[in-house]
């Protein structure tokens, strides 16, 4: 039996043989091994020296983009134009990260020096945020380079201070190899220790992985069914670790009856290329629309058809992300009183021929809505609910799971009914978008990308700066001699924001 992987262009349903050896049990422990020892000595180095590996990293990704998006391409089926957009976030995210290590705010420094207080003498402590050790890396299929071998999840990691064991995804073996092959020379080139980044391929190599007593955490970005297995697997541990994952969204997105009066058809275009782009295959597509009901919401449903049967067929991931889509469209056609406006079923796809499938529109008035109508579809399908009042509007929300995202299309007089709706909104969502699109995540230090169970498992990001506090724990240091503390913890260091004795201090910059 074969133990090299295969890879198929979705386009055509072609399958090759990659060369790739999964990677055997012994050989993942021996990744695993020297990751620990890169741990020990990636703390000896000190943030400027990983603030450039981080960049070095993203010029290494630059350096080869042709070769990262040729092969990418033709593993996922993606537009060169979505796949080179990608990659460009995907060095930005080192960069930015980089950034981020050389300002120093993320290490969270406290002080409190020993002192006299109502309670008594109290001893000197300080802390500090320190790595928490070699980060497993699970990436996604929709993402093959800001999520997967190169992503947030690596970059945050490494930004933290540890060293990545990833897993190659299955859909795109040799987009992984590349990566990876680009990282492990950007680490040579910055001189970093051996294991600073590793990869492991295959189903068994990665639950292996997980098992290992050396790995400190995982990241993850999936299926909710395998993540569910990678969490058995943590909890049969001796010591437990972490698990970080995104998971699925449904991502609604609300019309009041004053927006959709002043710029329905701009909001059906809008809501079409959200849905269609990268053929859906995005976590934060809106899978759901609430519109007002009425001759406007006939207008809107007229107008969105028009302009997703616009779009271009979509190119499905791989055999699974097709039969998923299958899948939900089955349970979405069954449920209760729902409407087939644009597409036919793709439960005759060829796959020999490619993942090809239409785009959809669906519909169903609120007070039929069951959470039968609320399963993700992980493709071009909207599912259009139309509401008489803002109580059905709330009732009908109750189905949906919580979510990476709530959108909200509003006017100006819409704002009283909303900050009324607010509080039962904000709960079961980790982004709120007003008069916009939930596609589209901005790297930056504000973002939040997470949300709520199912979403995901966790309060933290996976996009933006804090992501990195995922893969960093606190640290306490009491009556320490000063020789032995962190730089960051001393007294006569400026260099980083900290706060001393209950009040915030300022890094002092240098001319």
């Amino acid at each position: 039996m074969s133990t090299t992987l295969f890879t198929t262009d979705p386009r055509t349903g072609a399958h090759s043989d990659t060369g790739i050896e999964q990677t055997a049990d012994d050989a993942v422990d021996a990744i695993v091994e020297v990751a620990v020892g890169a741990a020990e000595r990636l703390e000896q180095r000190d943030r400027a020296w990983r603030a450039d590996l981080l960049d070095t990293l993203a010029d290494m990704l630059e350096e080869r983009r042709d070769l990262l998006v040729s092969t990418a391409a033709a593993e996922t089926g993606l537009s060169s134009g979505r796949l080179n957009g990608e990659l460009t976030r995907t060095t930005f995210q080192f960069r930015l990260f980089a950034e981020a290590v050389r300002e120093g705010g993320y290490l969270e420094v406290a002080i409190d020096r020993a002192a006299e207080t109502p309670m008594g003498p109290q001893p000197d402590v300080r802390r500090i945020l320190v790595p928490t050790g070699p980060v497993g890396v699970f990436g996604s299929s929709n993402f093959p380079f800001a999520f997967s071998v190169p992503g947030g999840d690596t970059a945050s990691a490494l930004a933290a201070g540890n060293p990545v064991i990833a897993k190659a995804h299955s859909a795109h073996p040799m987009t992984s190899r590349a990566s990876y092959d680009a990282l492990r020379e950007g680490v040579e080139r910055a001189d970093g220790p051996s294991g600073t980044i590793s990869i492991v391929y295959g189903q068994a190599a990665g639950s292996r992985l997980v098992a290992h007593p050396g790995l400190a955490a995982v990241g993850f970005t999936g299926s909710l069914g395998a993540a569910e297995k990678l969490r058995e697997i943590v909890h049969r541990r001796q010591r437990p670790i972490p698990f970080y994952g995104e998971l699925q969204s449904v991502n609604p997105l609300i019309i009041t009856e004053e927006a959709l009066r002043a710029r329905g058809e701009v909001i059906a275009a809008g809501l079409a290329a959200s849905v269609t782009g990268s053929a859906g295959q995005l976590c934060t597509k809106p899978g759901i629309a609430f519109v007002p009901s009425g001759e406007r919401a006939d207008a809107f449903a007229a107008q969105l058809v028009t302009a997703m049967s616009e779009a271009a067929a979509g190119v499905l991931l791989n055999d699974r992300v097709l039969a998923s889509f299958q899948a939900a469209e089955r349970e979405l056609e069954e449920a209760d009183s729902v409407e087939s406006l644009l597409g036919a079923s793709a439960a005759s796809a060829d796959a020999d021929g490619g993942f090809v499938v239409e785009a959809r529109v669906l519909r169903v008035h609120a007070s039929r809505v069951t959470v039968d109508h609320t399963v993700e579809a992980f493709g071009p399908l909207v599912l259009l609910v139309e509401y008489d009042t803002t109580d059905q509007l709330l009732g009908a929300l109750v189905a949906v799971p919580d979510s990476l995202t709530t959108t909200l299309h509003v006017e100006e007089g819409d704002l009283p009914m909303v900050a009324r709706i607010l509080p039962q909104i904000t709960p079961r969502a980790g982004r709120l978008v007003f008069n916009g699109y939930p596609t589209g995540v901005r790297v930056s230090w504000a973002q939040h990308h997470g949300g709520p169970w199912p979403a995901t498992n966790s309060l933290h990001t996976s996009v933006g700066v804090t992501a990195m506090r995922r893969f960093l724990r606190p640290l306490a240091w009491q009556n320490t001699p000063v020789s032995l503390l962190p730089k960051e913890l001393r007294d006569d260091y400026r260099g980083i924001p900290r706060r001393v004795d209950g009040v915030l201090e300022m890094a002092e910059t240098r001319s």
